[in-house]
């Protein structure tokens, strides 16, 4: 992509920076590396030239400075400098990608006459913001800049792995990207009066012209027009990084960039930013329950301007080694190719390579060079021989983890008589005896997914990664009950299951079904009734997650854009899709609410759409909750019913008892999902790479209140 400009911002490294009070910016060990893994997917993925990558690292070593020239480093100098640039050499309509993964902070304002003398502005942090002389790269500033790209036409993306808060986590690996004090060092300008009163006219302009009046829920900047903004939060809230597992290793990352990086695997024609931010928002928050990705300016972009169908990432099979049943694939550690990625192999001069039917086989590589690599044949699809030639499909199908690890965390406040380190030894001997399944103790440098703790009135909390305390756990679990810690396991390997369909997904780069399926949700009118033709009102998504009341109707759509052609005899492979959905709920249950009679599915045909109407509710005594629709569309016939969980604490239907035995390659994929059976078998679950099942999934979220 030649007309694709990068602007790449990664502080882990900041300067000696005391501010008033003692507070100071922290190190930070994962932004570096966040945007070297951005850099490294818009060359090997996208295809953008390396010399339109600008990027800006402080690297921590441990010395005093980092270990880039000074001429690399994020300070505000080289920040601003970099945005001038990009501004100057991209032309209209060139795409511009901004990325800032490190500290977002708060300062007091050198505009008081927009703002009042006692507020603050959101700041960037650059790298050397060390003394009084140093400065923050400000909201007024930054919006100023922005305006400028836009104002040339260019098509703006800006991404913040940051916040502007901070606080401490319950010894768990998780660091928030803010320290939540106000910085009040008097600094002083480099703007002259001119380029100031600039930014305040630009700032005015854009308050005026938002349909609110006031900044989104991020807290960053007006509603953006002309650009999109994905932020890493909302305002109240924190932005961690932590350690990820990426291709196979623990890797230290910002949740949003992970996330991030996750979604745009499947990257391709349709894929609008309100579709990415829903996949980044259900990936995060598997992960973080406290953490929501928010989305300003135009959700219905395409991604990064790509309305036109990409050619899909395929490699060729250099040499075939029957004897060690490996091939050889002529793309290495240049290409993005690493140890454990799947391919799918197909023959020589295959023109519609998206039809899974002529799959030969799935090969897993075992040895990565800079330009090659080797793969072993994992599994024979088709009884054909692989010849030189063929071409090899990037396949990744993105498999669920069915196990999810547990840390334990000490307080270091609670009352002596609370005796805590029995109690959560307790529930280490629980997990460790195999009473868990589900679950296992996490490793050292591993990230926990959930978190046991012991509260003051001496009651068992189970928290997320950051060890922030999961909502809707009722009822409390004393620890001086022995029944407790065996319902405190029941309870983690309920929420490991509630947490696999979740994040059930098909990340298929080659499936014919890619970003062909779309799943919206609306308000309607507060004077809605049944039978009513419904009027459809979008959530304003700048605003914070979407939310009703509990007794409001709101409308799903779901929508089929596979082409309007009939099937033929030499491709049977219908355009119709077979949909179901479910309703993940604020109590922990899954539920199929569409078709809601016994049937498994109902057909949507091509280019139709389907909208269904639901009033919101909430379990007895809960005040908020969060519904999390998800769709799955397939081709073949399949039955999803696997899936559906009883609320927390409650026995499963007898019914499932008829889905004992799985029909196809996706059902098996679901009974391992779903499974039940003490000392299962556990592992990542295996591809789904039958013909038959081809199939795909969307879901949003819902915030229910009272």
């Amino acid at each position: 992509m030649s007309n694709f400009y990068a602007l790449l911002i990664g502080i882990d490294q900041y300067l000696p920076n005391q501010l008033p009070g003692g507070y100071f910016y922290g190190h930070l060990s994962g932004c570096v590396r966040d945007v070297t893994r951005v850099r490294d997917f818009l060359i090997g993925r996208m295809g953008v030239p390396a010399d339109h990558i600008f990027s800006l690292t402080a690297t921590n070593i441990g010395a005093a400075q980092p270990q880039e020239p000074p001429e690399q480093w994020p300070t505000y100098a080289n920040i601003l400098a970099g945005f001038h640039h990009i501004t100057s050499i991209a032309t209209a309509g060139d795409q511009v990608f901004i990325h800032y993964s490190g500290h977002g902070g708060r300062a007091a304002t050198v505009y008081p006459e927009v703002k009042g003398a006692n507020e603050h502005d959101e700041t960037l942090v650059p790298t050397d913001i060390g003394n009084s002389q140093d400065r923050y790269l400000r909201d007024l500033h930054l919006a100023q800049l922005l305006q400028t790209m836009v104002d040339k036409k260019l098509n703006v993306t800006l991404v913040l792995d940051s916040c502007h808060s901070g606080g401490a986590t319950r010894g768990v690996s998780a660091t928030a990207r803010g320290i939540g004090v106000i910085d009040t060092t008097q600094r002083q300008s480099l703007l002259d009066a001119n380029e100031r009163q600039a930014q305040i006219a630009n700032w005015q302009a854009a308050m005026r012209s938002s349909t609110r009046n006031l900044k989104p829920d991020s807290g960053w900047l007006p509603e953006p027009t002309g650009y999109t903004l994905l932020a890493a939060c909302r305002g109240t809230e924190l932005a961690y990084e932590d350690n990820f597992e990426i291709d196979g290793v623990w890797t230290r990352s910002g949740a949003l960039t992970y996330a991030l990086l996750d979604a745009l695997r499947n990257l391709g024609n349709g894929l609008t930013y309100k579709m990415l931010q829903d996949r980044v928002v259900a990936k995060v928050h598997a992960y973080f329950d406290l953490q929501t990705p928010m989305l300003h300016g135009d959700g219905t972009r395409t991604v990064f301007g790509i309305d036109q169908t990409r050619s899909i990432y395929r490699v060729n099979v250099r040499k075939v080694d029957i004897a060690n049943q490996r091939v050889q694939l002529d793309a290495g550690q240049s290409g993005l190719v690493r140890k454990g990625v799947q391919f799918a192999i197909y023959p020589p001069a295959t023109l519609d390579a998206v039809r899974s039917a002529q799959r030969l086989a799935i090969v897993t590589v075992t040895d990565v060079g800079s330009v090659d690599a080797w793969a072993e044949i994992t599994q024979v699809l088709q009884d054909a021989p692989i010849e030189q030639g063929a071409q090899a499909l990037l396949f990744n199908p993105g498999s669920p983890r069915l196990q999810r690890t547990v840390g334990m965390v000490t307080q270091v406040d609670l009352p002596a008589s609370i005796n805590q380190t029995y109690a959560l030894q307790a529930v280490v001997d629980l997990i460790q005896g195999g009473e868990g399944g589900f679950v296992r103790m996490v490793e050292t440098n591993q990230t926990a997914d959930f978190t046991v703790m012991v509260d003051g009135a001496g009651n068992y909390l189970i928290g997320d990664s950051a060890g922030q305390p999961i909502p809707n756990l009722r009822p409390a679990l004393p620890i001086n009950d022995p029944k407790s810690g065996k319902i405190l396991v029941a309870r983690l390997t309920h929420l490991t299951q509630y947490r696999n369909v979740r994040e059930l997904a098909n990340y298929d780069d080659s499936s014919p079904l890619k970003n062909k399926l779309t799943v919206e949700l609306f308000r309607l009118p507060a004077d809605y009734q049944r039978g009513d033709r419904p009027t459809l009102l979008p959530f304003d998504l700048a605003a914070g997650p979407r939310t009703v009341k509990a007794g409001e109707h709101f409308a799903v759509r779901i929508k089929n854009l596979l082409p309007e052609l009939p099937p033929t005899r030499s491709d049977p492979v219908r355009n119709e899709l077979n949909i179901t959905m479910f309703d993940l709920q604020p109590d922990w249950g899954i539920s199929q609410i569409y078709p809601a009679d016994e049937a498994a599915f109902l057909p949507l045909d091509p280019q139709r759409e389907v909208i269904r109407i639901f009033k919101a509710s909430l379990p007895y005594g809960y005040s908020q909750g969060t519904d999390v629709v998800k769709v799955f569309a397939t081709i073949g016939t399949t039955n999803f019913r696997w899936l559906e969980l009883p609320a927390l604490d409650q026995p499963r239907s007898a019914t499932r008892s008829a889905l004992d035995k799985p029909q196809n390659a996706l059902e098996s994929l679901l009974a391992s999902v779903a499974a039940t059976a003490k000392g299962y078998a556990f592992r990542n679950a295996a591809p789904v790479t039958d013909p038959s099942t081809e199939w795909l999934t969307e879901q949003v979220e819902l915030t229910v209140v009272a």
